[in-house]
Formats: C-alpha cells, sequence, structure tokens
C-alpha cells in the first residue's frame, strides 16, 4: 500500500508497451466466441440459422431477435430460472444458452410491468445506449471493458435484451485481495470505461462495487440500464457514497464526469478498504499516495465541474487514451451537411434584397378597402362585438379596446381570410350560427341579449358563416375566436396515405394538451371548445390508450381538423388552425386541395419506409407491404408545384420536414443523437439548425434528391426526427402503448419562423 506508482517504467502494467496490457485485452466470453472467431452471425458459423429449422428439442426454444447491426437472427435457446436484478423494476433476468452451446444472460421486460410506459421506456434507453456502444467499440479491444450487446427485441411480446456472459466477480468480493498493481489497473480501465462512454455522449451512473466486475485482467461495468445521454437533465440515481451530490438529488445535466466521482469512490474503496463519506474528499485521503495524483485533479469534488475530463484524468495516470490516437473514420454524412451549408447559402442569395421569407404571399391580393361600398361594409355599422366590447370604430380598428376574452386587441386594417374558400371575410353578427349534435346550424341571435359574460360566453362557442358559398359549393363557417382575435396561422401536414400525419397532429396537440408549449411562453385555448372536445375523444385519447387511428378519408371540402388560440405572456392569442387531408387529396391537383394555395405554414412528413435505403427496414416494408420510392412523395410534389412563390421561385410560407416513424431507425447513430433526447426546455436556434443540418444529411445519404424536395422549394424549412407513437402497430393497436417523441419541434420551428415564440426572432435560424 505503500510503493509509489512508476507510470513510466516499461514494465508497468498501464504502460502502453506492456507485452499484457490488459486495456487492450479482449478475451472472449468462454465458451462464446470473440472477435477473431467465426461469428455466429455469419452464414457459414454452424449455429447461424438462415433456413427453416427442425422441430427443437423438447428442452429448447427459438428465439428471434436483431443483432446490434438490426440484422434478424434466430437461434434454438434454452432458458435458465429467473431472478430479479435489484435496482430495476419490472425486470427479470436469466441465463440463455443459444444454439449449441453460446451462453448469454437475459434481461426482459414482464408482461405484468408493461402497463408502465415508464418501465418500457427504460429499457428502450438501455438498448440504444448498449447498441451505440457495440456499434462503435464492439470492434476494437478496448471495448472488454463495457457490457457487450448480443441482441434485442423491443416489439417482443415481452421486450428483452441479450448481453455476452459477464467474466469475473463483483469488486466487493475483491476486498482486501487485490494488490497495488491489480488496484491500479482496475483504476486506470474505469477511466478508460469513462472515456469511452463520454466519447458516445453518455453517462453510466451506476458504476459502484457491486456493478464493477474484475477477472484479474479487466474490469468490465454492468449494462447501462441507468444511463443518460450526457447534458440530458439529471434523474436522482443512486445513493452515497457511489453516486455523486446532483445525481443523487437530480440537479443540472448529467455530465460524463458524473462517473469519475464513482470512479474516485471506488478507488478509495480499493485502497482504503472502505467506502468514503460521499460528500467530498475524505478526510484521510491524504495516507494514500496512490491517490494522491486524483485528490489533487480535483476528482473528489462534489461538484462535476470542478473535476478534470476523463482523457484528463488517463493523462495523469499514464493511461494511453486510444481515442486520441486514432484519426477517427471517415464520417459518411460529411458531404450531405456541406451540401446542407450549400443549399443555404443559395436560397440566402435568392431573397437578397427580395422580401423576408415568411411574408404573406396574399398581402397584394386582400381586399382594397377604398372599392368597398361603404354602405355595404359591415364595419361602417355598430357591431354586436362593439356593444360587448366598446368602442364605435369597428372590428379591429386602431381604436378597439382588448376584450375580457383577449379578442380584437390587436389592430387590423385588412380583413381575415376565409382558409377554406380563400376568399375575404368580414365580421356580421346577422351571419353567426350554432350547430347542434346532428349538424344542423342555427341562427344565433344575440340582440336581446345584455349581459357581456353571456354573450362573451355564446361567441366563444358560435360560428360565422362564410358569405361566399355559391351554388354547388359545400356551405362553411369559421369558429368566431378565429375573426376576433389576432394573425391567424394556418398549418398544412402533408403527405401520401398512411405516412402518419394523422398519428402525428393527434400526438402534437396531445403534447399541446399536456402543457408542452408552456416551457417555450406559450398557452393555448380551443378555438372552438366543442369541436376541440371531440377532437381530443377521437383522435388524441384513443392514440393515448394505444389505438392505432383510422385512415383519414377523402372529402370533398378541405376542412381543419383542429385549432387552438395561442398566446405569449399576455399578448394577443392567434388562432392556429391544422389541415390534416387524406394522401389520396394531397397527390390529386383537384379542387378539394385548392386551399393549399392560402395556408401560412406546411409539415412536410416523410415515411422512413418509403425513403430509406436501409435495408433494416426491408423486414418492416414486407409485412406493411410498402415499398420504397425513390422519386419521393408524390403529395409533395403535387402541393409543392400548387404554391405561390416568390423571389428566386421559392415557396415564401414557413415549412417543416418531419421524418415520421423514425424509431424504425432509432439505432442509426444520427438519428440517436436526436430522438434519444427529450426537447430542451427553451427554443435554441442554434440546436434547432444542428437538428436540420443532420436530418438533411440523413437524407441526402440514405434517400434519394427527391425526398428533400420541400427544402429545396421553401425558403424557410427546418428538418427534424420525430416519432408519433414509438412503435409499430399490430392489428389496431400498439401493444406496448404509445410514446411520441420530439413532435412539438417542427411546430415550435414554425412558430419561431412565423413570430409566434418569444425570443426567436421571426424566420429565425434557416435562411440567416
Amino acid at each position: 500500500m505503500t510503493d509509489p506508482i512508476h507510470p513510466n517504467d516499461p514494465n508497468h502494467p498501464n504502460h502502453p508497451n506492456h507485452p499484457i496490457n490488459p486495456i487492450y485485452l479482449n478475451e472472449p466470453d468462454a465458451p462464446g466466441p470473440d472477435a477473431t472467431q467465426s461469428h455466429p452471425f455469419d452464414p457459414h458459423h454452424p449455429d447461424h440459422l438462415s433456413e427453416p429449422m427442425s422441430p427443437p428439442h423438447p428442452y429448447y426454444e427459438e428465439l428471434e431477435f436483431l443483432s446490434h447491426r438490426e440484422e434478424p437472427v434466430r437461434f434454438t435457446v434454452r432458458f435458465g430460472d429467473d431472478r430479479r436484478p435489484p435496482g430495476r423494476p419490472g425486470i427479470l433476468a436469466r441465463r440463455a444458452t443459444l444454439g449449441a452451446g453460446w451462453p448469454v444472460l437475459q434481461f426482459r421486460l414482464t408482461a405484468s410491468a408493461q402497463a408502465d410506459l415508464h418501465a418500457y421506456g427504460l429499457l428502450e434507453r438501455e438498448v440504444a445506449a448498449a447498441v451505440s456502444l457495440e456499434r462503435r467499440y464492439g470492434d476494437e479491444k478496448f471495448g472488454a471493458v463495457l457490457a457487450r450487446v448480443i441482441g434485442f427485441d423491443l416489439a417482443a411480446p415481452e421486450p428483452f435484451v441479450l448481453y455476452r456472459m459477464p467474466r469475473g466477480r463483483p469488486l466487493t468480493e475483491w476486498a482486501g485481495r487485490l494488490g497495488p498493481e491489480e488496484q491500479e489497473r482496475i483504476i486506470g480501465q474505469l477511466a478508460l470505461a469513462v472515456r469511452l462512454l463520454e466519447k458516445a455522449e453518455l453517462v453510466h451512473r451506476a458504476v459502484t462495487p457491486d456493478t464493477v466486475r474484475w477477472d484479474g485482467v479487466h474490469v468490465r461495468l454492468s449494462e447501462p440500464f441507468a444511463a443518460l445521454r450526457a447534458g440530458e437533465a439529471r434523474e436522482p440515481f443512486g445513493g452515497a457514497p457511489w453516486a455523486s451530490p446532483e445525481q443523487r438529488e437530480g440537479l443540472g445535466a448529467a455530465d460524463p464526469r458524473d462517473d469519475l466521482w464513482s470512479v474516485a469512490q471506488l478507488g478509495y474503496y480499493l485502497l482504503s478498504g472502505r467506502p468514503g463519506r460521499g460528500e467530498g474528499p475524505p478526510g484521510d485521503l491524504a495516507d494514500y499516495r496512490r491517490l494522491a495524483a486524483l485528490a489533487q485533479s480535483g476528482l473528489f469534488s462534489p461538484r462535476a465541474a470542478d473535476r478534470p475530463r476523463p482523457a484528463e484524468l488517463m493523462r495523469l495516470l499514464n493511461v494511453p487514451d486510444p481515442l486520441a490516437a486514432t484519426a477517427g473514420s471517415a464520417d459518411p454524412l460529411a458531404r450531405g451537411r456541406a451540401e446542407y451549408d450549400r443549399q443555404l447559402a443559395r436560397k440566402r442569395a435568392a431573397f437578397e434584397g427580395g422580401p423576408p421569407p415568411g411574408v404573406d404571399p396574399y398581402a397584394d391580393a386582400g381586399v382594397d378597402d377604398d372599392v368597398v361600398d361603404p354602405a355595404q361594409d359591415p364595419r361602417s355599422r355598430t357591431t354586436l362585438i362593439d356593444r360587448i366590447f366598446g368602442g364605435g370604430e369597428g372590428l379591429g380598428r386602431p381604436g378597439a379596446p382588448a376584450s375580457p376574452l383577449e379578442a380584437s386587441a390587436a389592430p387590423r386594417s385588412r380583413s381575415r381570410m376565409c382558409p377554406h374558400c380563400l376568399l375575404p371575410v368580414e365580421y356580421d353578427e346577422r351571419l353567426l350560427v350554432t350547430i347542434d349534435a346532428k349538424g344542423n346550424r342555427i341562427r344565433l341571435d344575440l340582440s336581446g341579449e345584455r349581459r357581456p359574460a353571456h354573450i362573451a360566453d355564446a361567441l366563444r362557442k358560435a360560428y360565422h358563416r362564410c358569405p361566399h358559398t355559391v351554388e354547388g359549393d359545400e356551405e362553411h363557417e369559421l369558429p368566431v375566436p378565429y375573426l376576433t382575435n389576432g394573425e391567424p396561422l394556418s398549418v398544412a401536414l402533408v403527405g401520401s396515405s398512411s405516412v402518419g400525419k394523422t398519428h402525428l397532429l393527434a400526438a402534437m396537440l396531445g403534447e399541446i394538451e399536456l402543457g408542452g408549449l408552456a416551457p417555450y411562453g406559450l398557452r393555448s385555448r380551443p378555438l372552438n371548445p366543442e369541436t376541440h372536445r371531440t377532437y381530443l375523444r377521437e383522435r388524441v385519447q384513443n392514440l393515448q390508450q394505444g389505438r392505432q387511428l383510422g385512415r383519414t378519408g377523402q372529402q370533398t371540402f378541405a376542412r381543419f381538423a383542429d385549432g387552438l388560440l395561442v398566446s405569449a405572456g399576455g399578448g394577443t392569442p392567434r388562432p392556429v388552425v391544422f389541415f390534416d387531408l387524406a394522401g389520396e387529396d394531397l397527390a390529386q391537383d383537384g379542387e378539394v386541395a385548392r386551399f393549399l394555395m392560402g395556408v401560412d405554414a406546411f409539415v412536410f412528413v416523410v415515411d422512413p419506409l418509403r425513403a430509406l435505403r436501409l435495408g433494416s427496414l426491408d423486414p418492416v416494408r414486407d409485412q406493411s407491404g410498402l415499398r420504397r420510392r425513390d422519386l419521393g412523395d408524390e403529395a409533395f410534389a403535387t402541393v409543392l408545384d400548387r404554391i405561390p412563390r416568390q423571389r428566386g421561385g421559392l415557396v415564401a410560407a414557413p415549412a417543416a420536414l418531419a421524418v415520421n416513424k423514425s424509431d424504425l431507425v432509432r439505432f442509426e447513430p444520427t438519428v440517436d443523437r436526436w430522438l434519444g433526447r427529450a426537447l430542451p426546455g427553451r427554443y435554441d436556434p442554434a440546436e434547432a439548425r444542428d437538428e436540420s443540418r443532420d436530418a438533411y444529411a440523413f437524407l441526402a445519404h440514405h434517400a434519394s434528391p427527391a425526398w428533400l424536395k420541400p427544402f429545396d422549394d421553401c425558403a424557410n424549412c427546418s428538418l427534424h426526427f420525430v416519432a408519433a407513437t414509438g412503435g409499430q402497430a399490430r392489428g389496431d393497436r400498439f401493444p406496448h402503448g404509445v410514446r411520441p417523441r420530439r413532435v412539438l419541434a417542427p411546430l415550435l420551428s414554425l412558430f419561431a419562423m412565423c413570430g409566434l415564440l418569444p425570443g426567436a426572432e421571426p424566420t429565425e435560424g434557416i435562411v440567416r
């Protein structure tokens, strides 16, 4: 215990020239395979099953799963007894023997625990971390310090993950039996493990004497069942002294240096034979000279920010850093990211000196107030709104005061455009109606009502007939709040049938109903209470209960699906209405889609099954009957050809390109980087640009250029990875529940471009 460390001695076990440097060993997990042997997923391996199997032995079952490369494989399997691993509620562990004798360890989520979406989410997060590490380090010798994933199936009736059997025993069983050199090697290899995790942007969070194994040659961390992404909000986890104070209390953002606290505590435990207090440097730290470098580096500091980075700790320990010695493999998406930058420059140049992106393409198509006959102008009369909210200057005139409903607070000098027929509509109390349960329109006469509160409540639920219905057209109306609040914003979801538009819209509105806009300084209310309740009941609630929504039927007239009044702080609410038309209607250049010429913003929905050249999607394509299309989405082309263009031939309406069903490709590194993290608590233009750049590069690499047509044609277009459901349906249900991911990202980007998001400059982050 008193011998000093000699890191520069070539005979030292951690010296890079040591003949048996344990850091670079990758001994096989006997009797399973290692990197030097024929792999069981290789078709020439005796355990590989590429043909239908003969009936299994009575004591064996068949097990199908995906490898870490998402290749489908199948083995005979024999399971051992179940046990409950500590700290993993709802999870059962058991030993399994694959094929002719390959022992693995399975963790599965029991059927009884699947009602808890959080439990499923934890397993999914673990699999994502394990797959990411295996893809990054599985072929490297130094990867032996990490748990090695074999495969997984998150869609199984009892979702599971398989790992190689761990070698060695927990450090708790080595207490008092380790010599100085072994202690040093353990600390050095733990520092390496944290460095590997840091490079993968992961924080393990479960580095303890019970979860770290030692086999006399190398350490092995436990499965990443508690891993978080670096930068995510810390979740309270672990206990003293092994978890840092910030981690135990769930303060701040997860940091790789959280794991270094655990390394420091393990180092003290190994040398002293007892755990520390878990609040800071142990009082007798100076008695252990081998920990002098660690103590001086700040490794025992309670704050992660005061600890060294993993690479710096390795330097202090004279442990070679294999990541620093390699130049790194070529980035397959580098060309796509560079092309994204070039396209932005092209669009900026096209708009240089012209009107700013996002301006109203119909600004010159509005009604000229000078040509309206004053006798026929409803604004020249004293209206019901004037009587309720005061003022004699007419609806929307500069002198009109704000109403108790926050109505007509924004001065307006032009009429509202009907989003259905694209003609101007002026408020006229003679056109007010209510709609009964059978859909009948009943005229609403409030002329005899003198109680302002009753009138305000009636108008909140009332409709205003559009006066431009001609014979042969479908009669339509607008919610009164659409005409009595701020500038409306219409949003249309665009994509062919079955791309998930309906599920995405329901997931968006479900997140909003749960308060998803509040962190960004926005509040929302229904545009029409009854319509909104109906949408929540028939769409959002069914989706949240795990039911697959029916396909949107074709229409003879475009109506919006739902609407909200969205306001920032105490500002004037703006009506936001959402159109969700059948893909067949959007792909046809017919009259039902004429409303597209007046839509303010678009969400173009990409289906990975149709777009991406990824072999891992072929089994899902076969099950769903969908085929890849190099010509892109026909609805995209039809809609973009119909929208008016401005300077440079670009569409002025802001747009977002949403790669929906991204959970199907969640383990692709670029997708995992975004889909695996929650939206930030505030809108960050730089992060939005980074995601757009990554998504553009991903599509450019894995899909034909036709799928990027919305970005090419629209002056302002962000790109996002989203998942409306988080899983595949079986029959008409999602067996493991619905877990929307980042579904508000496209909408927040559109709000930012349209000036609706507090703190975000209009059109910020795209053409700038």
